[in-house]
């Protein structure tokens, strides 16, 4: 195939896609009915339906192979469509792009500040709202139907496989270990992984690096059953204020984070970064608006993006204990709760973050508590080279695309495979997407541009068609 025959295919494979937006809408809107919430055993069976409804999808496209592989609790989903056979590149030659992305959902909580049912996908103001819809069910059906429409136009120019997990929104527990048993079905020249997202509609990105993740539950334990407060007022240590007191002393008056140890092995940001960080943008104003805050809050030395991409972080995601009901009920409650995450950057091991929080623990606990604090979820930082042949290539389909060269960037997110695909089968990844910052993703009314979204299946379309 002459070079003007390909460029004339890709551009014909795009065409397709753009007279079938109602078709793949429609298609994005199925899968998002599927409530497959991962956390929730009630969901089990969503999950697994929403696995089967995408495997069965795949085999209907075109895949050579499909799979459902068994895991300790969400499958994964395993495909391959195998390169154009009209592509004049030598067998040898063609690349092998590795497709990842997940299907399970947050849960939908609080209900109550959803405009409309979180599993019925509604239009609205260019948007489709539902839970899943950006995060990131949009972005697999994105590659879907990209590698679908590029099969059937004969313009597919990589060997493509997909992993499609159910327990990212878990911290992805059996995800290594299911790289590691089926290293052979995995194993590619680069990943594809759409699950970073852009900053502005007309901002297409490439993230080159992403924070890793450390999520804890953390239990103070004071009397024996919960106490009359005024009774035991004033001579027993109240669990719930001796957490707050705990809580209140993990971070200085700067915003920075008071654990022993924790900054010891972070990656300094070097000049190159600054420079990157500088391009982004994304300033303080834009953060307001999209948080809902008057002020920014954190390490003044550092501004927003590097903050926000660059440096490590510890919150607390939820705190409860005693009576919240309706009413009052005046009780000293036996145990409190918290739960607490960290985000990690390169050269901190997420395997290390119990020791930063038990540390601190251990030495400002008081005496007239107990604690326990158990670590739920763990996965590595990741951080690569963006100037790769895979990374120009796509960098190139977006700017064709948009009409600019898109944006490079560090993610604050966490997404543990592309760490773990570094260090099981040493390959890259290209983290992208077509999610953007006012999505809303894990809130109520989460929601996915969809003129984004259909600009996002051209991109790959193109990219698919010379990856690199």
């Amino acid at each position: 195939m002459r070079p003007d025959d390909a460029i004339q295919g890709v551009d014909g494979a795009c065409r397709a896609a753009e007279e079938r937006r109602a078709e793949h809408l429609s298609l994005l809107k199925e899968l998002v009915e599927i409530p497959s919430v991962s956390t929730d055993p009630e969901h089990a069976a969503d999950v697994a339906r929403a696995a089967s409804w995408i495997a069965a999808r795949l085999g209907e496209y075109g895949a050579t192979d499909v799979r459902l592989i068994a895991t300790a609790r969400h499958p994964v989903v395993w495909a391959e469509f195998a390169a154009s056979t009209n592509t004049d590149a030598p067998a040898g030659d063609v690349p092998t792009v590795l497709i990842y992305g997940h299907y399970d959902v947050q849960p939908v909580d609080p209900i109550n500040l959803w405009n409309t049912d979180p599993f019925t996908p509604t239009e609205r103001d260019g948007r489709l709202y539902a839970r899943g819809a950006s995060d990131m069910k949009a972005q697999v059906m994105a590659c879907v139907l990209a590698v679908k429409t590029a099969t059937e136009c004969g313009t597919l120019g990589a060997t493509v496989r997909f992993l499609l997990e159910g327990e990212e929104e878990i911290g992805s527990p059996n995800l290594a270990a299911t790289i590691e048993a089926h290293a052979d079905l995995f194993r590619a020249d680069v990943c594809l992984n759409p699950d970073t997202g852009m900053i502005d509609a007309s901002l297409p990105s490439i993230r080159y690096g992403l924070r890793g993740l450390a999520y804890f539950d953390l239990t103070v334990r004071g009397p024996s059953h919960d106490l009359h407060s005024g009774s035991f007022g004033g001579v027993v240590h109240n669990p719930l204020q001796a957490l707050c007191e705990l809580i209140a002393g993990m971070h200085t008056s700067d915003g920075s984070v008071a654990l022993p140890g924790f900054y010891d092995h972070v990656r300094p940001i070097d000049d190159a970064e600054r420079e990157r960080a500088a391009a982004v943008p994304f300033a303080e104003t834009d953060v307001k608006a999209l948080s809902g805050v008057s002020e920014l809050w954190g390490e003044t030395d550092y501004s927003p993006v590097e903050r926000i991409g660059a440096r490590p972080t510890l919150e607390v995601n939820g705190v409860w204990g005693g009576y919240t009901g309706e009413g009052s009920k005046t009780v000293i409650p036996a145990e409190a709760h918290a739960k607490l995450s960290m985000r990690l950057v390169p050269d901190q091991r997420h395997e290390d973050a119990y020791g930063y929080l038990a540390g601190y623990l251990e030495t400002h606990a008081p005496s007239t508590i107990e604690w326990e604090l158990t670590q739920l979820a763990g996965g590595p930082a990741y951080i690569c080279d963006p100037d790769s042949r895979f990374h120009r290539a796509f960098a190139a389909a977006l700017e064709t695309v948009w009409g600019r060269p898109p944006i490079l960037s560090r993610n604050g997110g966490s997404v543990p495979v592309a760490g773990d695909l570094e260090r099981l089968l040493g390959m890259p990844s290209i983290l992208t997407g077509f999610a953007l910052a006012d999505d809303r993703i894990h809130s109520p009314n989460e929601s996915q541009h969809i003129e984004n979204w259909y600009r996002g299946i051209e991109a790959l379309i193109r990219y698919l068609g010379a990856p690199g």
